[in-house]
């Protein structure tokens, strides 16, 4: 690999990067919205990278022509072809493998990869949610907004039962679970996709919609186990099941923001 190709792959990395966390949102596909300035100074260093390298192998090959040049003015006895050759052979070449490195720099641009979604939830555990000493008093709101968190923690831990008979209603994604009903699934990353984790509601009845499908879910607690300890299944009877737009605040376990923004999908 020449050191030209070289240089423009670290600028098409860096348009990539720049291209998914500044021309779009693509990136909170896979980083939370923290880390955009760290994308978008990655970017910016890889595009100044590129053109640097490119300014100084094009200087380089300048400054070889003119030695190899002067060296056979040096040397009328035949070999200027000879040591032509040995001056300006270029040994910058690289390991094959590294033209796979193109592949991640064009996706970045045309084709970024979809975010994490029921594919991923469908293949992991549900995130364990922490101990809770003491719960609140629920608000009289009806139905009451909860996330799939707090609904987890008062269905097994909380002793007075708060939740029973409570019309709640939550939000996230679709994940199918065979035949079984499907599961009401929120996914949630620390820093990135690689460290993803999902927290999840089985629901009973209402409509089953298309996986991924972002929806809205009113209802109450599903009755099986004893409420209020670890039997208790953290299940949902479902009243309505409304599809809705995916929240920007999609990986996290938090109540829905209204509003979506362009990429984010």
């Amino acid at each position: 690999m020449k050191r030209s190709f070289q240089a423009g792959l670290l600028v098409l990395c860096g348009l990539g990067l720049l291209h998914i966390s500044v021309v779009t949102d693509l990136c909170l596909r896979y980083v939370k919205e923290s880390m955009r300035p760290l994308l978008i100074a990655s970017g910016v260093v890889l595009v100044l990278l590129g053109i640097a390298g490119a300014v100084l192998d094009r200087r380089g090959r300048r400054d070889s022509e003119e030695h190899a040049h002067a060296h056979g003015h040096e040397h009328p006895n035949g070999h200027e072809d000879e040591d032509e050759h040995a001056h300006g052979h270029d040994h910058s070449g690289m390991p094959r493998v590294a033209w796979l490195l193109l592949l991640p720099a064009l996706s970045l641009l045309f084709y970024a990869p979809p975010a994490l979604g029921a594919y991923t939830a469908a293949r992991q555990p549900a995130k364990p949610v922490a101990r809770q000493g003491a719960f609140d008093p629920l608000p009289a709101t009806s139905p009451l907004p909860m996330t799939l968190s707090d609904f987890t923690s008062r269905v097994r831990q909380d002793r007075s039962r708060a939740i029973k008979g409570r019309t709640v209603t939550m939000t996230g994604i679709v994940t199918p679970h065979g035949k079984d009903g499907w599961d009401l699934t929120r996914i949630i990353i620390n820093c990135c996709a690689a460290d993803a984790q999902s927290v999840k509601v089985r629901i009973y009845g209402g409509p089953v919609l298309a996986a991924d499908t972002w929806v809205s879910v009113t209802g109450s607690w599903h009755p099986a186990g004893t409420l209020g300890t670890g039997s208790a299944q953290v299940a949902l009877d479902a009243r309505t099941v409304t599809k809705v737009p995916r929240p920007v605040n999609g990986y996290q376990d938090a109540l829905p923001l209204p509003t979506t923004r362009s990429g984010d999908s």
